[in-house]
């Protein structure tokens, strides 16, 4: 698949690497940096969403999405997983679900910019999770240093996912180092991450305005000998 990710908020909190180890399955190991493990918030949108070699379908290739993420690693390769995808697309939320065995739902999202802001809502059509904010750019464009946090976070080439059966998957990811600015949110609404509480601190914020991204085919992954 290609694709861009555009008006992008990484907001990102410290979990207890206890709290997030048991929701990882067997198989992946939970990534820490510093011995701290992190869960991100991630609205943006998405936009020329296409599998390679062909053009995008308009009124398909593009719709909101936002991402509840942590960071795994397998045989020393560092990855993200999803805890929950949230799409306003139904068909991006079948297919996803079926090829690549991700946990994506049905939501109703609206993403617009009013002045410098990003408006953003999300809204779970099953009633469980909802999310609503604004967000911004506040420095120029960095590159984030070599070893540093903003790049474990950031710097992820591969997602993990594992189907009804429990059989796990690598999906390869490509797309140039990330063009972040440092943001500033007011997130009014956010029950998205289920099952845990976000601790009671502002959160660590990065704003992309783009990005153009390829993906593989997921590829299963040997059970641990």
């Amino acid at each position: 698949m290609a694709q861009s990710w555009q008006q992008l908020l990484f907001a990102h909190w410290r979990v207890a690497p206890a709290i997030l180890a048991p929701l990882i399955p067997a198989g992946l190991e939970l990534d820490t940096y510093n011995g701290e493990a992190w869960i991100g918030v991630v609205p943006f949108l998405m936009n020329n969403v296409h599998p390679r070699g062909t053009v995008s379908i308009p009124g398909v290739s593009k719709f909101p999405e936002l991402n509840v993420r942590t960071y795994v690693k397998r045989d020393n390769k560092p990855g993200v997983w999803f805890l929950s995808l949230d799409a306003g697309n139904p068909l991006a939320v079948r297919v996803a679900r079926r090829l690549f065995h991700l946990p994506y739902y049905n939501a109703k999202m609206d993403i617009f910019s009013e002045k410098d802001w990003i408006q953003y809502r999300a809204h779970r059509s099953d009633q469980t999770a909802d999310f609503e904010g604004c967000y911004r750019a506040t420095s120029p464009v960095f590159r984030a240093e070599r070893g540093s946090l903003d790049e474990w976070l950031t710097e992820r080439y591969c997602l993990y996912s594992a189907d009804a059966k429990g059989r796990l998957y690598r999906c390869e990811i490509l797309h140039r180092p990330w063009s972040l600015q440092r943001a500033e949110a007011q997130i009014t609404i956010n029950t998205m991450v289920r099952g845990i509480t976000l601790p009671d601190e502002p959160p660590l914020l990065h704003y992309a305005d783009r990005l153009d991204v390829l993906t593989w085919y997921v590829t299963r992954l040997h059970d641990a000998a």
